[in-house]
Formats: structure tokens, C-alpha cells, sequence
């Protein structure tokens, strides 16, 4: 697939040639990756964070946020929780701050492969190497860090610059990868300013990074933020804007299983918070993974990156997300479900 077949499905809007695409992918995953779904419960432990990212709702600048820091008790009933589901992956997510000691996360990798088994996914944002370094030596195997765009002048405008940030999220990628950790990234899909011709660079930067992982979803606006507040609906400075619609990330979605056939590819959250056939669309287009919300209620609805309620409490939740993957001729994964290389 080239720059030009690329650009051309991003154009598509006819739903008959769009299910040709959607066909396409499914095969592609059905041959490199199989039939089966991963699940991997992620649990949101703090929303605590120093960054001032324009799009983000628990950004420090959002006085209206009520700050929380789950226990390490609290963190390892989830983890009792996400084994008893059967998902092999607990997924450690957190607002960026350096509050949360990376000795405590340290701890807490080893203590839930020791007690439960499970591979351990971190997702924290920028952190100095010795860190990373030190996540990786206590049992941590994954890493997602969000690129979020290619652009660098938009990538500019949604992440102010932080005295103690790298800045630099590719190359911290490679560093990651050269530590032992699979690596995962992603993009958000429609942003304010991001035009379809760095949606394809995006793309592209997926292929060549050869990600083990990769997350995309709709930009969803929260009220409270710079960047909803900069850009009314429909309104932006792109002169071919992308739409931040269902049917545009799952183009996407598709894309990046064409372009990437063997990376694990989640049917995202956002993707339910703009339709309630969400993560049924999201295998569709031919996502392979499902990040079941393991998060207890009380804090769900504080780590408010964007607007979003609970679907369904977690036992209904996980009954109809084995509906999903059934009805889609799928079937759920179990174990770890780490990348598998030269499948196909």
C-alpha cells in the first residue's frame, strides 16, 4: 500500500467500497494474528499529572479535577479482579507525574507478576530512562507512549513544552524498544489542525517504527480544555481537516492493520464513547484487542481524559464483550497475547 492508496481510502466515502477495506483487514488479521481477541484489563490507578497537554481533561490546568492516587491495596484487588476474568494483561495507567515514585511502580510490577502471574503493560507517560530502566528489571514488559501526531508544529500545540520532558517520544520508542520492553503507541484521529496528509504520515510512522502495539481512536473534545475551547465544532485552521467521526478511526483502524498486519490493535474506549456499537465496529475493522475499564467506579469517573460514563458495571460488562467477539466469529484470547512475529 502506497502514499496514494492511502490517501485514497481516507477520501472514500462510499460504505459499500468501505466495507471492501473493512473485508481486507479482517483477512489480513485473520491470517497474521488468527481469530482470537486479547483482553487485557486496564486499571486508570491516578489521575494526577503535570503536563498542560491542550486536549486533556485531567491536564494540571484543570482546576475543576478531583485528584486521586489508588493504594497499592486498591491497585492489587484489581489485579485479583483482572486474573479472575481470565485476561492475561494488567494495564497500568496513569496521569504524568513525578509524585508517583517509580520504586513504588517497581514494587508494585513485582508484586502483582509474583502474586498473580500477569504481564504487567505501563502506560505513564514520560519518565527519565533509569525508570523505564527499572520497570523493565522488576518484571514490566510493555510500554505505551502515544505520539499522538507526526506533525510537529500541531504536536507543539497540544503538548506544551515541560522543563523535564525529553520531548522527543520517537526516539524515547526506540529507547524503550533497545531496553526489552514491546512498545506501543498511538494517534488520536479528527484533532483540531491535524490535516489528512499527516494522518497519512502518522500512518506511515506506524510501519516504520513496527510497533508491537498500536491504539487509535476518535479526538473526543472535553469542555474544560484549551483546545475545545480553541475550536468550536467543525471549525479548524487544516485546509483538509480530518473528521473526528466513528467511520474516519475506523478507516484508520483498518488502515493500520494493512499496514502493520502482525501488531496487536485495540478496539479502543473512545470508539464506544462515540457509538455504542463501538468495540463491535472496532473488530470489524479489524482490531484484535479489547481493554476492558477494571478501574473501581468511584475513580472511573475522575480520570476524565474525556467526557465518558461506564457502559455497563463490570460483570455485564464482560458478558457482553464475549457477545462481541462471538457475534463477530471471533474468539476470546487468554494468556498473555504478546505480538507474534512472522505469523503469517
Amino acid at each position: 500500500m502506497n502514499i496514494a492508496d492511502i490517501n485514497a481510502w481516507l477520501h472514500e466515502q462510499n460504505p459499500d467500497a468501505l466495507e471492501e477495506l473493512y473485508a481486507m483487514a479482517r483477512k489480513t488479521r485473520a491470517r497474521y494474528v488468527g481469530n482470537q481477541v486479547h483482553l487485557r484489563g486496564r486499571v486508570d490507578f491516578s489521575n494526577m499529572c503535570r503536563r498542560q497537554c491542550t486536549y486533556c481533561g485531567i491536564r494540571a490546568g484543570n482546576r475543576r479535577v478531583v485528584r486521586y492516587l489508588m493504594s497499592s491495596e486498591e491497585i492489587m484487588a484489581c489485579a485479583a479482579a483482572v486474573q479472575a476474568r481470565g485476561y492475561g494483561t494488567i494495564v497500568l495507567q496513569a496521569g504524568e507525574d513525578e509524585r508517583i515514585s517509580a520504586g513504588w511502580i517497581a514494587d508494585l510490577v513485582s508484586t502483582i507478576r509474583e502474586t498473580y502471574g500477569l504481564t504487567v503493560a505501563l502506560s505513564l507517560g514520560e519518565r527519565p530512562d533509569s525508570d523505564y530502566r527499572l520497570w523493565r528489571a522488576h518484571g514490566a514488559e510493555r510500554y505505551l507512549l502515544k505520539f499522538e501526531t507526526s506533525d510537529t508544529v500541531l504536536y507543539r500545540c497540544i503538548h506544551p513544552p515541560y522543563a523535564k520532558s525529553a520531548g522527543n517520544r520517537l526516539k524515547m520508542l526506540k529507547d524503550l524498544r533497545a531496553m526489552g520492553y514491546e512498545i506501543g503507541s498511538g494517534i488520536m484521529v479528527g484533532l483540531p489542525g491535524q490535516a489528512l496528509a499527516s494522518l497519512t504520515d502518522d500512518l506511515l510512522m506506524f510501519q516504520e517504527f513496527d510497533l508491537d502495539m498500536i491504539a487509535v481512536g476518535p479526538y473526543i473534545p472535553h469542555p474544560h480544555t484549551p483546545l475545545a475551547r480553541k475550536f468550536s465544532p467543525g471549525k479548524s485552521k487544516a485546509p483538509d481537516q480530518v473528521a473526528n467521526s466513528d467511520t474516519m478511526a475506523h478507516k484508520v483502524v483498518s488502515l493500520v492493520r494493512l499496514l502493520c498486519p502482525e501488531a496487536n490493535i485495540p478496539a479502543t474506549s473512545a470508539l464506544s464513547c462515540i457509538s455504542k456499537q463501538g468495540l463491535r465496529f472496532g473488530l470489524h475493522a479489524g482490531a484484535n484487542v479489547i481493554m476492558p475499564d477494571m478501574t473501581p467506579p468511584e475513580y472511573e469517573a475522575l480520570y476524565d481524559i474525556y467526557p465518558k460514563s461506564r457502559i455497563l458495571p463490570p460483570i455485564n460488562m464482560y458478558k457482553n464483550i464475549m457477545e462481541i467477539v462471538a457475534s463477530a466469529g471471533l474468539v476470546p484470547g487468554f494468556g498473555p497475547g504478546a505480538r507474534q512475529r512472522n505469523s503469517g
